[in-house]
């Protein structure tokens, strides 16, 4: 297409109320977005990044980043519904839209935030900064060097200890940033939500009042949907591990792309050892046998772990056949633990326990990100327990079940008798029934 052919077609963009428009079109490279659900952030963004795009020479790259790939395929998806297909090409397997004659536009993951390094972009926009690891937030910004290009980060509130809440909070004070909040009520007054149902979601939230500030209000709640609590993380986390030796181990095990996570307890219930590995199967068995020794060890045993956890007692057990098709190992230092959505509920409440009540404690570093970035959300079949989309919990699953087997073996603990004194010589006893 030629540039008189393009500079012939108009283009239309749907409109956005004036606190929106205000909002993705400051003057400031860097706006930091707090939105409510439904107040109109991914359309202001993707308004802003298309706009752009339309605007750019052939070659030139501007990028959205989401926490995992999935959910940039949706604004993908949303993007290319906004555009007329005369106007556009999309790869949906590079997910990537090309205005033609004009700029292409990439949604990307930020689940693997290396794979971001490299690129040149014009603009980026950060959708769901609160779900990500700041990591990513780095990686993004080495894209905007070459170009000295803008960002939008945009996010639902999610508590406190995310970068984009505290970047929030830091770009009043600084050049260059400016903050933005959007709520419920801009959107009811633009007429883009109606107040009813507005309130009819208050309702739906009138027992968890911190909820509907959170999504609707953009207050953010002390601890956000973190089942722990802050302040408990944050006292019970030592600066150095505690001394040993380990009197109980709790091991998550890898799937896909996450990591093995060991946890070691001593005797006081403090962390004073810890592992994290990629490694095959047999790695992982070896080395497992290794650390642990004959300490007893609980093991997530679901799914893919059930064979490992069966290697690791054929190794340190006595075998019994206990059935004609079935064989136990006895007097193993491994445990299985298998993980349901009502067993992790359960497992968690009792870490959330045990941390709120100073009762175990563990180290900085990776092990306590996770804990913080931990979450919780209401659905209809109970409580869902699990890391954000794009983060993992694999040490946070250790260490919970870690303290679960330490309070199972001091309960199951014999405590010693006092001797009894047998009188000796004759007695004359007087007996009762």
């Amino acid at each position: 297409m030629t540039d008189e052919a393009r500079d012939a077609i108009e283009v239309e963009f749907p409109p956005l109320y004036e606190k929106q428009r205000a909002a993705f079109y400051a003057p400031e490279r860097y706006v930091w977005i707090e939105g409510a659900t439904k107040s109109g952030k991914t359309h202001g963004c993707l308004h802003w990044s298309l706009y752009h795009a339309f605007q750019d020479s052939p070659g030139e790259q501007s990028a959205w980043v989401a926490p995992v790939g999935s959910q940039a395929k949706m604004a993908l998806d949303r993007a290319a519904r906004y555009l007329p297909e005369p106007l556009r090409v999309v790869n949906l397997s590079e997910r990537f839209i090309e205005i033609r004659g004009a700029g292409r536009l990439w949604f990307k993951g930020s689940d693997r935030p290396d794979s971001i390094y490299g690129e040149d972009y014009k603009r980026v926009s950060v959708d769901e900064a609160t779900r990500m690891k700041e990591s990513a937030w780095d990686a993004v910004r080495s894209t905007l060097t070459a170009t000295q290009g803008p960002a939008r980060l945009m996010a639902n509130v999610r508590g406190r200890s995310n970068f984009h809440y505290k970047g929030c909070r830091a770009a009043a004070g600084k050049t260059g940033h400016k903050y933005v909040k959007l709520t419920c009520w801009d959107a009811v007054d633009a007429g883009v939500v109606p107040r009813s149902e507005i309130e009819d979601a208050r309702q739906a939230f009138a027992d968890r009042p911190h909820v509907f500030r959170q999504l609707y209000e953009c207050e953010p709640a002390d601890d956000g949907g973190n089942p722990f609590g802050l302040d408990a993380i944050a006292r019970q986390t030592m600066d150095e591990f505690a001394p040993g030796p380990a009197v109980v181990w709790g091991w998550d095990l890898a799937k896909s792309m996450d990591w093995t996570f060991g946890v070691g307890l001593n005797a006081e219930g403090q962390t004073c050892e810890l592992h994290r590995f990629q490694r095959d199967w047999r790695d992982t068995v070896q080395t497992m046998l290794k650390i642990v020794g004959d300490v007893p060890a609980l093991v997530d045993s679901t799914g893919v772990g059930d064979p490992v956890l069966e290697e690791l007692q054929a190794a340190t057990g006595r075998r019994v056949q206990v059935a004609s098709d079935r064989v136990e190992y006895r007097d193993t230092p491994f445990q299985g633990f298998k993980f349901s959505s009502s067993s992790k509920q359960q497992l968690m409440e009792g870490l959330a326990i045990g941390l709120q009540s100073g009762k175990v404690a563990h180290v900085g570093g990776v092990l306590r990100d996770e804990l913080e970035a931990f979450e919780y959300e209401y659905t209809r079949s109970g409580v869902r327990y699990s890391a954000p989309e794009g983060m993992h919990d694999d040490g946070v699953c250790a260490y919970a079940l870690a303290w679960r087997h330490f309070e199972d073996q001091a309960r199951n603990r014999v405590e010693p008798q006092s001797a009894i004194v047998v009188p000796t010589g004759r007695r004359r006893y007087k007996l009762n029934f």
